[in-house]
């Protein structure tokens, strides 16, 4: 008698997706083993538990475990539950694996390491300097919100910010104090007084837009945010305000940068710049010509006298920066003079003489940034930036569609940071992260380099291993090698991570099919996705109906908002949506629709042109986000999934559809044979093919993390 597969289903998505069942299952026999032999768990008896996991054996001791533990529960006797403890386990994990490197598994730093130690994601020492830094910033720049005014300013000497953020709706406004547009207004709840329900709607859709701006969030629940956990909100605010700082730091938005390299420079290779480089990059050009002769590598220990900062405003604002300054030997007054120069340049706002001294990196940061945004001392000639205003229409699209998979590959919670997609995934390291993640076991790490790799043919290893594991599973790899990957061939690097992604999209629909129909039940296909999202549209009364992933009647965004009203009906505000006729109805459709799905749950990356374009790869992920939610909170039962008969009619039309798109492609496999389904039709998209629906921009719909 066949019992069928039952695995553990963790309530919150975001953290169901960095474990395989295999972990989830050892995890909750070890957690409830404890429970049963102590009768609860809690910070006494947790850490000698946490102390044998794989990550933290013969790194941490139980006492360092214990002090981290406090700072969350400092009720030693509140008990936890299975949620927190992986939670505090991913945090754990994260925290050390930022000191001692390597994929996942623990070496052998000292434990002191891990005592210094803190993560991009997380201020788990909570700072009262950061914390006022951050309060006076959301005072600055929300003061005049509508909504908030009335709540506003911040007192930062109290918990005032941690009980306003209760309601979700103070992060939300942040996000898009940072990246305007990200989140549709119309989808938050503001009333005054919100229910529990009303306020889980707001931190899930803070949460998934915040991924969505390229915040690392895969250690932080909505709970976490109700309960206002200090450290892990101001380590969010953190994120959050940073890339609102450096979002000039790049080509594109400022073109002058390009006055920082020479002539010989690769274009490509300055475009991968992370901000925070470009941001040192561009402090010691001006260093370098005031007469400074050290170079600044970070925003703490090389700051901390205060002396690189009197040379950078000497050289950007000569008229406020007296010798004096340059004069003083004592470093704490030399901080204070420059902080004064820099309020004439309205830049003080950040940090505070000590803050200097103390080489508070996250402020040091802020404050160069803010100095940069004010007077970047950089040409205006425009004979010196002819060379980044040349894109063509194809390379904007290509832009669009790399935001997308990095978005999608940073919300996975892999060990590296990707800032141009491009560029990061060249050594092969990340790829081989994303392959770990999405099939995991399918990696060998004992023939892969980790990075920085000096020999060459370490970096064609492990692309080649890469382009392997692609051929294993299934993936169109014709006439795409490893070499392709090192060398940085845009159109292959799309193909390979569109079905990257399209590969992880199935795996985890199946994984909850598999869950709620036992071992018996078919693999999803993409009809599959089509023919469910039709027959929930149609269940729900409406008439709508979606003939296949390019189906233009889709850019009004109706459909997809009668979609989302049908798998959770109170979610959608109709007073608001239009008839989606006009351009820019089809716009405001878009947007809203986009932020309510990130309200539900849906972990998505697309924008709104991707609807209104209706990109057919961008379509397909969003549609199976939603489904992926809406099986994930409400199993269905067998008769529930569609009919094969109909979606294998519907993808055969959409099949051909594809088929005649961009007509024959030199590399495309067996294209006179007859596609039965349009999961085989997208497999199939060649290379070329994958971006010639360029369109297909901004998004992959990282329904990992829905």
């Amino acid at each position: 008698m066949s019992a069928g597969f039952v695995g553990v289903v963790v309530s919150d998505p975001s953290l169901q997706g960095q474990f395989t069942q295999v972990e989830l299952r050892s995890l909750k026999a070890k957690f409830v083993s404890l429970k049963r032999d102590s009768g609860h768990v809690t910070t006494k008896n947790l850490p000698g538990l946490m102390k044998k996991l794989r990550g933290l054996n013969e790194v941490v001791s139980e006492e360092e475990i214990a002090a981290f533990l406090s700072e969350s529960y400092p009720d030693s006797d509140k008990e936890i539950e299975f949620e927190s403890f992986l939670r505090e386990y991913l945090n754990l994990q994260a925290r050390v694996s930022t000191k001692v490197g390597g994929g996942g598994a623990a070496g052998g730093a000292g434990k002191t390491s891990f005592l210094k130690s803190s993560t991009t994601t997380l201020l788990h020492n909570l700072n009262q300097a950061e914390k006022s830094s951050y309060v006076a910033h959301i005072n600055t720049y929300l003061r005049e919100d509508p909504f908030l005014k009335k709540y506003l300013p911040i007192d930062p000497s109290g918990n005032q910010l941690f009980d306003l953020i209760r309601d979700g709706v103070l992060l939300c406004k942040l996000i898009n104090v940072a990246v305007p547009g990200t989140i549709d207004e119309r989808a938050i709840n503001k009333k005054r007084v919100l229910n529990p329900w009303e306020r889980n709607e707001n931190h899930t859709l803070c949460l998934n837009s915040a991924k969505a701006i390229g915040c690392t969030v895969v250690n932080i629940g909505t709970q976490d945010l109700v309960e206002g956990r200090p450290h892990l909100i101001l380590g969010l605010i953190s994120q959050i305000i940073k890339i609102q700082l450096l979002a000039d730091l790049n080509l594109k938005k400022t073109p002058q940068l390009v006055e920082l390299f020479d002539d010989s420079k690769d274009i490509d290779e300055v475009l991968s710049l992370s901000p925070e480089k470009m941001l040192l990059r561009w402090m010691n050009h001006h260093l370098k010509k005031a007469g400074y002769k050290k170079t600044v590598n970070n925003f703490s220990s090389d700051v901390k006298d205060g002396e690189a900062y009197a040379y950078l405003l000497k050289a950007l604002a000569p008229e406020h920066s007296p010798e004096t300054t340059l004069d003083t030997k004592d470093p704490d007054e030399r901080a204070k003079l420059v902080l004064e120069q820099a309020e004439k340049l309205d830049c003080k706002r950040y940090l505070t003489p000590k803050d200097i001294t103390e080489g508070s990196a996250n402020l040091n940061l802020a404050f160069v940034a803010q100095i940069f945004q004010h007077r970047n001392g950089l040409t205006s000639d425009t004979k010196q930036v002819t060379l980044t205003q040349t894109a063509t229409h194809d390379d904007v699209l290509l832009s669009r569609e790399e935001r997308a998979f990095r978005m999608w590959i940073n919300s996975l919670g892999v060990e590296s940071y990707v800032n141009n997609v491009f560029e990061d995934i060249r050594n092969g390291w990340v790829l081989l992260e994303v392959l770990d993640k999405v099939s995991p076991g399918s990696v060998s790490w004992k023939l892969a380099t980790k990075p920085p790799i000096k020999l060459p043919f370490r970096k064609l290893e492990n692309c080649n291993q890469v382009i392997k594991i692609g051929k294993q599973l299934k993936f169109s790899l014709v006439n795409v090698a490893g070499n392709d990957i090192v060398q940085g061939n845009k159109k292959l690097i799309v193909a390979l991570l569109w079905q990257l992604m399209r590969f992880n999209i199935l795996q985890l629909l199946n994984k909850l099919r598999f869950h709620s129909q036992g071992s018996q039940g078919k693999e999803i296909t993409d009809a599959d996705i089509l023919n469910w999202a039709n027959s929930k549209v149609k269940a729900s009364g409406r008439t709508s109906r979606m003939e296949s992933f390019k189906d233009k009647s889709l850019s009004n965004g109706l459909f997809f908002l009668e979609l989302l009203s049908a798998v959770q009906p109170r979610v959608v505000n109709w007073k608001v949506v239009t008839k989606g006729e006009a351009d820019e109805d089809k716009k405001l459709n878009a947007t809203y629709l986009i932020s309510v799905a990130r309200k539900i749950g849906c972990s998505v990356f697309l924008l709104p042109e991707d609807i209104i374009e209706v990109n057919q790869k961008m379509i397909l992920t969003l549609t199976a986000s939603i489904m992926y939610w809406s099986l994930q909170k409400q199993p269905q039962s067998q008769s529930e999934m569609p009919e094969q008969s109909e979606a294998s009619s519907m993808a055969s039309d959409a099949a051909s559809d594809i088929a005649s798109e961009d007509g024959a492609s030199t590399t495309a496999p067996s294209e006179s044979e007859e596609v039965n389904s349009l999961s085989d039709s997208i497999s199939n998209l060649t290379t070329d093919d994958a971006t010639s629906n360029a369109p297909s921009t901004e998004n992959g719909n990282g329904v990992a993390e829905s």
